[in-house]
């Protein structure tokens, strides 16, 4: 490998090394000194990459990281979600593929009734990435929402959506009653397969949510395919509407929509 460095220009092996994937790259910067000024590189890490990153990253809580050679600004795009949206949602990278990952923030889904006070207080958890998480206090209707526009995610990319929360000591009303959990995409005819768990089954019976390592507990809502990455939306929904029951001890954190098995 180091014969081939030394024969092919830098701009050569810049495009190739290019053509792989950040894995990859590591590797070759490990072959020599010559092939680890090509493999990390601003020209390599530029490609892995998503497009548009410099705008979405110059309107987050944390423009300064435009500044960092692009392959620190890669991985710290992996290891540390930054704030979008005026703090409303957060953007990250999948380590693997620098695909995106893109999670909806509470207070930018739609939850019905949670501006009343005596249904859902807004609570800041220093566990959260945001702000302002949503804590449940009662409701009978559970109905939760959220949306984001394909050209957010990387295209070619199978993703699911998950829900992020938590149950908190006292909570009541999920146990027995299944909540109902769907996918759709604007234009389609299709209504999305629609998917039914129980928030807090028993000890023994089998857990559908898992723990995201966080803090936080996560269970998947339904996967969708994002072709081309256009303005199209998609939505994710909740709802445990099918009974009265009061419910209290549900707090959300988001929705967040990452790349499955890496495809």
């Amino acid at each position: 490998m180091d014969m081939i460095t030394n024969v092919l220009p830098d701009d050569c092996m810049s495009l190739i090394i290019s053509l792989t994937s950040p894995r990859d790259a590591c590797r070759m910067a490990l072959v020599s000194h010559a092939s680890r000024s090509v493999a990390d590189s601003d020209d390599v890490w530029e490609m892995f990459l998503p497009v548009g990153y410099k705008e979405i990253i110059s309107k987050s809580s944390s423009p300064s990281l435009l500044s960092l050679a692009k392959k620190d600004l890669y991985f710290s795009l992996c290891y540390h979600s930054i704030l979008i949206d005026n703090g409303a949602t957060s953007f990250q990278l999948e380590k693997e593929n620098g695909k995106i990952c893109y999670m909806v923030g509470a207070r930018a889904l739609s939850i019905e009734r949670a501006d009343t006070p005596e249904y859902w207080s807004w609570i800041s958890l220093p566990e959260s990435r945001f702000s302002e998480v949503a804590k449940l206090k009662k409701v009978g209707r559970l109905e939760v929402k959220g949306k984001a526009k394909l050209k957010m995610l990387s295209s070619k990319t199978n993703y699911a959506a998950y829900l992020v929360f938590k149950l908190v000591r006292d909570r009541h009303g999920f146990r027995h009653t299944p909540a109902e959990l769907r996918i759709t995409i604007e234009g389609t005819t299709a209504s999305g397969e629609v998917r039914t768990l129980i928030l807090d089954p028993p000890p023994n019976a089998p857990q559908q949510a898992k723990e995201r390592g966080d803090v936080w507990m996560e269970i998947e809502m339904g996967e969708f395919f994002n072709e081309c990455g256009d303005d199209t939306t998609v939505e994710c929904i909740l709802r445990e509407v099918h009974d009265n029951q009061p419910k209290r001890g549900l707090v959300i954190e988001g929705i967040e929509m990452r790349p499955k098995d890496n495809r």
